[in-house]
């Protein structure tokens, strides 16, 4: 970013004529530098290397033969409701004795995990087969009903294993080379159901991969997955059942569990057969039944290493959509740069040296001269740097989209580097919300400074309003969500606790940094001006229809949205489908073009309005990127009633409400970027000739 005060317009500059070629010049090798890094990234960034990428965050835990391992329990997903669900609070199943929570950052507890110990216990190498839990009571109308609506809106039962994520493993082949992969499909179904009946996948096999040192004999975990199956055990009613030493008369039938393994939550695993065949019938969902859940654990060694032990959980088996999405982006970037390329070289250094040589040439007659030297974008020079109407709230926006703007950056800079490891849970959230605090000393001192270049005395109310317009915003979304999600008795309900660390995070760190940020902007001088303002404001003629500004402005966010769109559509399934988002380097690059695409449609646009002598650039370089907000919002309904399977209204509220967050989020940040692009457009170009 170009920020006012950090470097002025010499009034030299306006006795000197500059070459004007040179600025093209600069300008088109820049365009050109920035497209050879981006394909010079895209080269690099092949499958083998990203298959060998370290992800850091956690570090490598080696176990011996009989080693406990813990398992973990997580909350209840559903993609029907998006409302994360309590693994044990009322829902029938087995507790510990004590039950404790694992450590949590904030983005953990804003995602809504909640992570518990459990009963299940498992020892290093150590096979078991037909383990019993526990037992629970006939299920009361009560437990009946919630278990029956968890079941109906496909909830997904999450547990943890040394830091991984337990999921159903599916053999693919590659349609194109037949090679043989494997695929994760996170967490298992609570239940199935079919026509007539409900069950309850109430036994799991756990295959856990492990990888061995063969000098030390220490092994690591490398894998978790896992076989749910429905299985309605059978045991002596005339004895009293004994957990500690259970005697189950379906684990002697259970030879042939493979047969029906469950993947799915709406299909029947296995076809159900009635006598003395082998197969045991699945448990029913019925109250006054009770439910005795089981589990088998199978070892099994690898060649997988510890460091690569989440290639398969962060495999995408679409990666030429990822870059047909940058060479799309790279196409709008070429089309804008040569557009721009073509105003820069050609119109304005002919403009340039037009203006500059009437100063030596002689005419007789001096109106003659002067009509024919104030023509085209020279003759609004007068104006051009003329505060507009409501300046101080497009201070406002502008510093909260730097603040914004510098949050992405850093945030991906990160990402790119390994830091945001999806081992780490909550890492990515946690991140975003202690970078957009921190940014706000940035926020504060590009507000301070634009408060000071348009003359506005009330400094104090722009940096009050640049402190709480954004996170007010977002704030008000999040609790009246947060009460509706309290509502339903979801754990993606944010506890007391945690609004107090929000509200410090905003009240405590982020407003006295956009002050601090914001007076120190201020106290420097006001950019200089590369001309002089007049007094009274010249009268804007009539505009051609193509552009006025309604029309104008929502062209210019179409070519932004379209550089974005395709990988827009990754991350909304990242976002409502449970699907881990890892290709931060495809995103960052597409990220660099989206910055280049709004300040090159920024400063096409503001050229033709300056050549139509409209002086009013301010708010509608702003509005010409923002506007992309609209089309990302639009796009995002379409997703929804194409790609999502949301009936409910707390869900359905849910997903707008966020999705009108993120895409004024986006707009505001787009809206900065065209801004401050022809911010630094028109003092160049206004400082490049000379005026008498």
């Amino acid at each position: 970013f170009y920020l006012p005060g950090l470097s002025s317009t010499s009034r030299a500059m306006k006795s000197r004529k500059l070459s004007s070629s040179s600025y093209a010049s600069s300008f088109f090798s820049s365009i050109v530098v920035i497209v050879i890094i981006i394909l010079a990234i895209c080269c690099c960034s092949t499958t083998n290397f990203a298959n060998a990428f370290y992800l850091p965050g956690v570090a490598p835990q080696d176990f011996e033969r009989d080693d406990l391992v813990n398992l973990k329990v997580n909350s209840l997903t559903s993609m029907k409701s998006h409302l994360p669900r309590d693994y044990y609070t009322d829902l029938p199943f087995c507790k510990p004795n004590v039950i404790m929570s694992s450590a949590e950052n904030l983005g953990e507890v804003l995602r809504g995990d909640r992570i518990y110990n459990s009963k299940y216990q498992i020892q290093m190498r150590t096979d078991e087969s037909c383990k019993v839990l526990c037992k629970i009571d006939p299920l009361s109308s009560e437990d009946t009903e919630r278990l029956k609506a968890i079941i109906e809106d496909e909830y997904r039962v999450n547990m943890i294993l040394d830091n991984l994520p337990v999921a159903i493993a599916k053999e693919n082949v590659d349609s194109q080379t037949g090679e043989e992969y494997k695929t994760y499909d996170r967490g298992f179904p609570v239940g199935y159901q079919t026509d007539d009946d409900i069950f309850v996948n109430n036994h799991v096999r756990f295959t856990i991969l492990f990888h061995k040192d063969l000098e030390t004999d220490l092994v690591r975990v490398v894998g978790f997955e896992v076989e749910p199956m429905s299985i309605k055990h059978e045991y002596d009613t005339r004895k009293e059942f004994n957990e500690a030493y259970p005697r189950l008369e379906t684990c002697t039938k259970q030879q042939g569990a493979e047969d029906f393994s469950s993947s799915s939550a709406t299909v029947s695993p296995f076809e159900i057969k009635n006598g003395n065949d082998g197969m045991v019938s699945p448990q029913p969902l019925v109250a006054g039944e009770e439910i005795i859940f089981t589990y088998d654990v199978k070892f099994k060694m690898s060649d997988i290493r510890w460091a690569s032990r989440w290639d398969t959980y962060l495999s995408m088996q679409d990666q030429q959509i990822h870059w047909f999405s940058i060479v799309n982006s790279v196409m709008i970037l070429l089309f804008l740069s040569g557009m721009v390329a073509v105003i820069m070289i050609r119109t304005l250094r002919r403009d340039i040296t037009n203006y500059n040589q009437l100063d030596q040439i002689l005419l007789d007659d001096a109106a003659m001269s002067q009509d024919a030297e104030e023509t085209g974008w020279k003759l609004v020079h007068g104006d051009v740097f003329r505060p507009p109407k409501m300046a101080g709230t497009l201070a406002v926006y502008v510093g909260s989209g730097a603040q914004l703007f510098g949050m992405s950056f850093v945030l991906m800079i990160f990402a790119v580097a390994g830091f945001l490891s999806p081992a780490n849970r909550g890492s990515l959230m946690t991140a975003m919300l202690l970078l957009f605090v921190l940014m706000g000393i940035v926020g504060g001192y590009v507000a301070g400074r634009f408060a000071k270049t348009f003359q506005i005395l009330a400094w104090k109310s722009v940096t009050i309003r640049t402190a709480l317009m954004f996170p007010g915003v977002a704030a008000v979304i999040f609790f009246c969500l947060n009460l509706l999600v309290w509502g339903q008795r979801s754990s993606g309900a944010a506890p007391f606790g945690t609004l107090l660390a929000l509200v410090f995070l905003w009240f405590g760190i982020s407003v006295p940094l956009v002050f601090a940020g914001s007076y120190l902007g201020y106290k420097k001088d006001a950019a200089e001006s590369p001309v002089r303002t007049n007094k009274i404001p010249r009268q804007v003629p009539p505009q051609p229809w193509f552009i006025r500004h309604n029309f104008a402005v929502l062209v210019g966010g179409i070519l932004p949205f379209g550089a974005v769109f395709i990988e827009l559509f990754f991350i909304l399934t990242s976002m409502w489908l449970n699907q881990v988002y890892y290709i931060f380097g495809v995103l960052f690059i597409v990220f660099a073009i989206l910055c280049v695409t709004c300040a090159e449609i920024a400063i096409v646009l503001c050229y033709f309005h300056l050549c139509a002598e409209d002086y009013r650039w301010q708010w509608r370089s702003f509005f010409t990127c923002a506007s992309s907000s609209l089309y990302v919002f639009l796009y995002s309904a379409y997703y929804f009633y194409i790609n999502l399977d949301i009936e409910k209204t707390v869900p359905s509220i849910m997903y707008f409400s966020y999705m009108g967050l993120l895409s004024y989020g986006f707009g505001i940040l787009t809206g900065t970027i065209g801004f401050m692009a022809c911010y630094v457009f028109v003092r160049v170009i206004y400082g490049a000739v000379k005026i008498d």
